[in-house]
């Protein structure tokens, strides 16, 4: 019986795509960050945001090129739930043509900044390549 129940168990395991699991595997060491503007700044608009990425390479979105991804910024939120694709919205802004920087206006006062890499189909990555935190404060 438990060889049996073992089997299945495994059979099952084969059936199910490996996406279910986790997102496209990220090469050790990758690195997402923000150039500017850094920690701490004091900014006006618009605010200019350059992305920097270490390890691996931008392409845009829907391209299945190994070792790529698109940036993601993620304003004044939380980092999104990793084994979906990432909401595009006010807070969530997609750059899928492979943009490496932006200009934002934001309403004056404290903000966060952190950007997130997303694969072809704007699913974080596994392990997820995440920047620390900017903080910034927009006069």
């Amino acid at each position: 019986m438990v060889k049996l129940l073992l089997s299945i168990c495994i059979g099952i395991v084969f059936l199910v795509p490996s996406q279910v699991f986790a997102g496209t595997a990220s090469p050790a060491g990758a690195n997402v960050y923000i150039i500017s503007p850094s920690n701490g700044e004091v900014v006006q608009n618009p605010v200019n945001v350059k992305f920097g990425l270490q390890g691996m390479g931008v392409a845009p979105a829907g391209v299945d090129k190994a070792n790529t991804g698109h940036h993601h910024l993620l304003i004044d939120t939380a980092v999104p739930a990793l084994d979906k694709p990432i909401p595009s919205d006010a807070t969530h802004k997609h750059f899928g043509k492979g943009q490496t920087e932006t200009n934002l206006t934001l309403s004056a006062g404290k903000h966060t900044l952190r950007l997130i890499l997303g694969d072809k189909g704007h699913v974080p990555f596994a392990p997820p390549v995440v920047s620390k935190k900017v903080v910034i404060t927009v006069k």
